[in-house]
Formats: C-alpha cells, sequence, structure tokens
C-alpha cells in the first residue's frame, strides 16, 4: 500500500457527494479506548482523517457495583469505564477541525440543569458549533441516588430542564419559576452563539411526545424495525399537529460492528435510510480486543462504502482517499482501534448513493 501513486482526493468533500442524504458517523469507543490522552487524540483525528462526520460518547456518571444485597443486572457495572462526555468533547474539539460531536445520550435529569447549560455552551463555543446535545432519562436508580437527583419525575423534569436550558442560552437575565427550577434574575456568560441542537433518545410514549414537541432530532435506541417506523410515525403526527415542521428534524441511529456481515450490514442501513434516518454511526467496541488502529479500521470509508454503496465513481475515489489517509494515520500511532470503523463505514456509505 505504500507504494501505490494515490491522487490528491478531499475526502471529507467526496464523502457527501454522491447525493445521499445519511451522515455517517462514529462511536467512542468508552470501555475500550483507555486513559491515553495521545490515544483519544488520535483516534478523534483518525476518525476526522477518514471523513466521518459525527462523533457519538455515550453517558454514564456511576456503575453499580454488583456485589450487593438482591444482586444487581444492567448493561454496564463499576467495571465499564465512560468518559465524561463534556469534557471529553472539549478536549476533541481543540485537536479536531470538522468532527460533530453529539451526547447520545446524556442522562440530563440525574445533572443540575443551570451546571449542564453551562457546559454545554462551553462546548458549543469551544467548538464552534459543532455540539449536539442527546438527552435521556435513564434506567439506572443507582447513578440518581448517588447524584442526589430524583428518580421518579425524571420525564417531567428532563421537559423543563430543556425549556430552561434554551432561556439560559439566549437570554441575558432569567428570571424563571417551574415546578423543578427557580432562577432568580441570573445567566450564565459567556452563552453559545446561537441554539444548542437538542436530541432525544428512547421510545416511551412520553418520550416520544417530548421529542416531537421539544426535540431537534430523535435518536432510536432499537433497530430499523416495525417499533422504529411507529415511533417516527407517531412523531411526526405529533409534530403536525402541533404545527410543527418535520422537515429539518433529524434520526441518528447506529449500527453494530459486532456480529454483523457485509449483508447484514447493508440491510440494517438501508432499511434506516428508508425510514428517513439523517444519521448513522458506528459503534465499534465489543468487538474483539483492538486498540485505535483497529477501531478506524472498521470504520474507514473503503470497505464501509464498498460493502454498503453500489459502486460508482466516488466510490473508487474514497477507496483512494483511504489509502492516503491511512497511510498518515498508520504513521502517526500504531493502536488497533481505528481499524474497525473502515469495514462497517464502507457498508453503510454505499446506501448513499441509492
Amino acid at each position: 500500500m505504500a507504494n501505490d501513486a494515490l491522487p490528491s482526493v478531499d475526502c471529507a468533500e467526496d464523502i457527501h457527494g454522491d447525493g445521499g442524504d445519511m451522515q455517517i458517523g462514529a462511536v467512542f469507543p468508552h470501555n475500550e479506548i483507555g486513559n491515553d490522552p495521545g490515544a483519544i487524540k488520535a483516534f478523534a483525528q483518525g476518525v476526522e482523517d477518514l471523513g466521518i462526520s459525527h462523533l457519538l460518547i455515550y453517558d454514564h456518571v456511576l456503575g453499580a457495583d454488583p456485589d450487593r444485597e438482591g444482586g444487581f443486572r444492567g448493561p454496564y457495572d463499576k467495571d465499564v469505564a465512560f468518559h465524561e462526555p463534556f469534557t471529553t468533547f472539549a478536549f476533541i474539539a481543540a485537536v479536531t477541525e470538522r468532527l460533530e460531536m453529539i451526547t447520545t445520550v446524556m442522562i440530563l435529569p440525574q445533572r443540575q440543569t443551570v451546571l449542564a447549560a453551562k457546559q454545554a455552551a462551553e462546548v458549543a463555543l469551544l467548538s464552534n458549533n459543532r455540539f449536539r446535545l442527546g438527552v435521556g432519562v435513564g434506567w439506572n436508580e443507582v447513578e440518581y441516588v448517588g447524584l442526589n437527583e430524583t428518580f421518579n419525575n425524571r420525564g417531567r423534569r428532563q421537559a423543563e430542564q430543556v425549556e430552561v436550558m434554551r432561556k439560559l442560552w439566549s437570554e441575558d437575565s432569567l428570571d424563571y419559576t417551574g415546578d423543578f427550577h427557580r432562577i432568580d434574575k441570573a445567566s450564565i456568560n459567556p452563552r453559545p452563539s446561537q441554539q444548542i441542537p437538542i436530541w432525544f433518545g428512547g421510545s416511551a410514549p412520553a418520550l416520544l411526545d417530548r421529542v416531537a414537541r421539544l426535540g431537534d432530532g430523535w435518536i432510536p435506541l432499537m433497530g430499523a424495525n416495525e417499533k422504529a417506523q411507529a415511533c417516527i410515525d407517531t412523531i411526526k403526527a405529533t409534530r403536525e399537529a402541533a404545527g410543527l415542521s418535520f422537515d429539518n428534524f433529524g434520526i441518528q441511529a447506529q449500527a453494530q460492528y459486532a456480529g454483523g456481515s457485509p449483508e447484514r450490514w447493508q440491510k440494517h442501513a438501508q432499511a434506516w435510510k428508508d425510514m428517513g434516518c439523517t444519521h448513522i454511526a458506528i459503534a465499534t467496541h465489543n468487538a474483539g480486543p483492538t486498540d485505535v488502529d483497529g477501531h478506524l479500521s472498521k470504520k474507514s470509508l473503503k470497505k464501509i462504502k464498498q460493502n454498503l454503496f453500489p459502486l460508482t465513481l466516488n466510490t473508487f475515489l474514497f477507496f483512494h482517499c483511504y489509502k492516503t489517509k491511512m497511510l498518515k494515520i498508520l504513521k502517526r500511532f500504531t493502536s488497533q482501534h481505528l481499524v474497525d470503523l473502515s469495514l462497517i463505514y464502507q457498508k453503510i456509505s454505499l446506501i448513499k448513493s441509492n
């Protein structure tokens, strides 16, 4: 590969140059990336070099110790690492130029609203408005207890939190009295230069109502199936009844590298595209031991576009672009995490030409 004659290609431009509407992103491998700032920097820059448009990060503050009375079962515990989203994205904003960042999802009701608004505003400023705030309500009461927040009213509080945050981002002095918040003529400073997009994750009926009325987008925590289509139909109908347009409303899906195949990835991505999905991100963690280079390889445009989209001239340009970028990446760092994004990214990108 090192001896190939490669044309000069603007990869980021080519990614969206084949007429597709679905942007391709990556998921931050929270439990495998480790704690080395150099590796995190290498991963973020490698993702951006590959032309991937956005990066998702998961959020949990506390992990429960399963060794407790009654036991504990959940998708994660105290031994699963999660990097804090706001501080991690502030770091990534400083070492990237184009990569958009989104929390997927931040458990907003377990955080102080004003502090979260201040932190989100700072990330938006430091990234030059490359930040989307994805929010959810969570399921783990252990976190709520540890953070001194009420678990049982988290859905209603989330709706008011969004209202308060948007006011804090736009008003010079806020005098607000709600069911859960009191702000006595105060404000945050600095404020973002524009409203931060807020996307909601989840599928409960009350959540879908909040998504439709308050959200800029929806983050489905499910596959591309009949339930997902029903949720989208509900959101559309609710927005229409409220006089809200669906034209600029986004849908952020995910694809799992683990357990996948070219055929499965293609079917998955096509199904999401048919439903009107605007973004799809590739999760490469939990797919076998690897490191930074390994994750980037699985996300590479060459492999994903080859497997998911019809072969076009732009696809061949992507192949050259991939080689060029990977040469630079492999010279810059030696970890394996950046390898995983290649294969699946290549498959999803093919659908964009359809």
